[in-house]
């Protein structure tokens, strides 16, 4: 082999290293591929969801998008990559988030937060009364689910539609929340006695509970944490038979069967995450595994946006001007100097 050859050879490996090189640093938002979250509409999704988006954007030169949509129909939207990322999916509650782990189209990363509850709710003056706004205890004995079948109790949740049923105020349809509660609706054979109400939206549901608890009214509804509302107002949690897997597997299931009733199971809330966008862009999966918010900051987050009247864009920005000391755990020290930059 000449010289000249010699050094075409290699010449030509420098070239095809640099290029390997080249590709292994490449990452996904370098490639211009835009990032798209789906567009939660409860406070506590929502907020996460901007803070995340905004730290990708500003810290990671990404494009970021996001969709709207129910929790089901976003959940299929991220097993079909349509979505790559749901920033808040409850694990365990929905038969077609199971389906796509199954099928290895989706993964969950990290824990968005941890210590979150769900469950059916009363305001506590119903119980205990509120001398300070002259409230008398309506159903002063009131501990558990298994009450509620009490003709008595029915009455005080009285419908304003049907007065002669109790209103339950359940998730918005298209919440997995939903199907849940209206299963255990009749399970807990309360299908004959309480109407089984959906608000249209979760802002909806919100002011209805707010409006209820601002009046002095009984009011029986669905609840989860985090959220402002529970940081608001006093409220009390209604018993249930203990949670166990046999039970909830039927519960959870649009076809199983409505024999008997239990609680919620403990919460697990990750990042739900595309499969193939996963394995494309191991660079954001490795920021979603250390981003986990701490549950009171959440609530604080959704108190804010409530005091405040401001959305969840607003709440966000707040978050990261005031709460760096959290976030900057989760990202590089080049991208927390270029989202501080961002958001002055």
């Amino acid at each position: 082999m000449s010289i000249s050859t010699m050094r075409l050879t290699f010449a030509a490996a420098g070239l095809m290293l640099a290029a390997s090189a080249s590709g292994a640093n490449a990452s996904y938002c370098g490639d211009g591929k835009t990032v798209t979250f789906a567009g939660i509409d409860w406070e506590s999704g929502a907020f996460i969801t901007e803070v995340m988006k905004t730290i990708l954007s500003k810290g990671y030169d990404c494009q970021v998008d996001s969709i709207p949509g129910n929790s089901v129909t976003l959940e299929q939207a991220t097993a079909n990559n349509d979505v790559q990322i749901f920033a808040e999916e409850w694990l365990g509650r929905s038969d077609v988030w199971n389906k796509a782990v199954e099928e290895k189209k989706v993964v969950a990363v990290g824990k968005t937060f941890v210590g979150a509850s769900e469950g059916w709710f009363v305001p506590d003056y119903v119980v205990h009364g509120d001398p300070a706004r002259n409230i008398e205890a309506k159903a002063p004995d009131l501990k558990s689910v298994s009450q509620l079948t009490d003709p008595k109790i029915a009455e005080i949740f009285a419908d304003p539609e049907e007065p002669s049923k109790g209103r339950f105020l359940n998730c918005p349809s298209g919440w997995t929340c939903e199907g849940v509660s209206t299963a255990k609706l009749e399970a807990y054979k309360l299908g004959e006695t309480y109407v089984n109400f959906r608000p249209g939206t979760g802002t909806a549901l919100d002011a209805a509970i707010t409006s209820a608890y601002l009046q002095g009214e009984p009011i029986l509804f669905y609840y989860w944490s985090p959220t402002a509302i529970m940081g608001k107002f006093k409220l009390i949690q209604l018993e249930e038979p203990a949670y166990n897997e046999a039970c909830w597997k039927e519960l959870s299931s649009a076809n199983g069967k409505r024999d008997e009733g239990c609680a919620f199971p403990s919460v697990d809330v990750a990042y739900g995450v595309n499969s193939t966008f996963a394995s494309e862009a191991p660079e954001i999966v490795e920021i979603l595994e250390k981003a986990t918010f701490p549950l009171d900051e959440v609530n604080a987050s959704l108190a804010y946006m409530a005091d405040n009247k401001v959305d969840a864009t607003a709440a966000a920005a707040e978050f990261l001007k005031t709460k760096g000391d959290i976030w900057s755990k989760w990202v590089s020290d080049e991208a927390r100097g270029k989202i501080e930059a961002g958001l002055k």
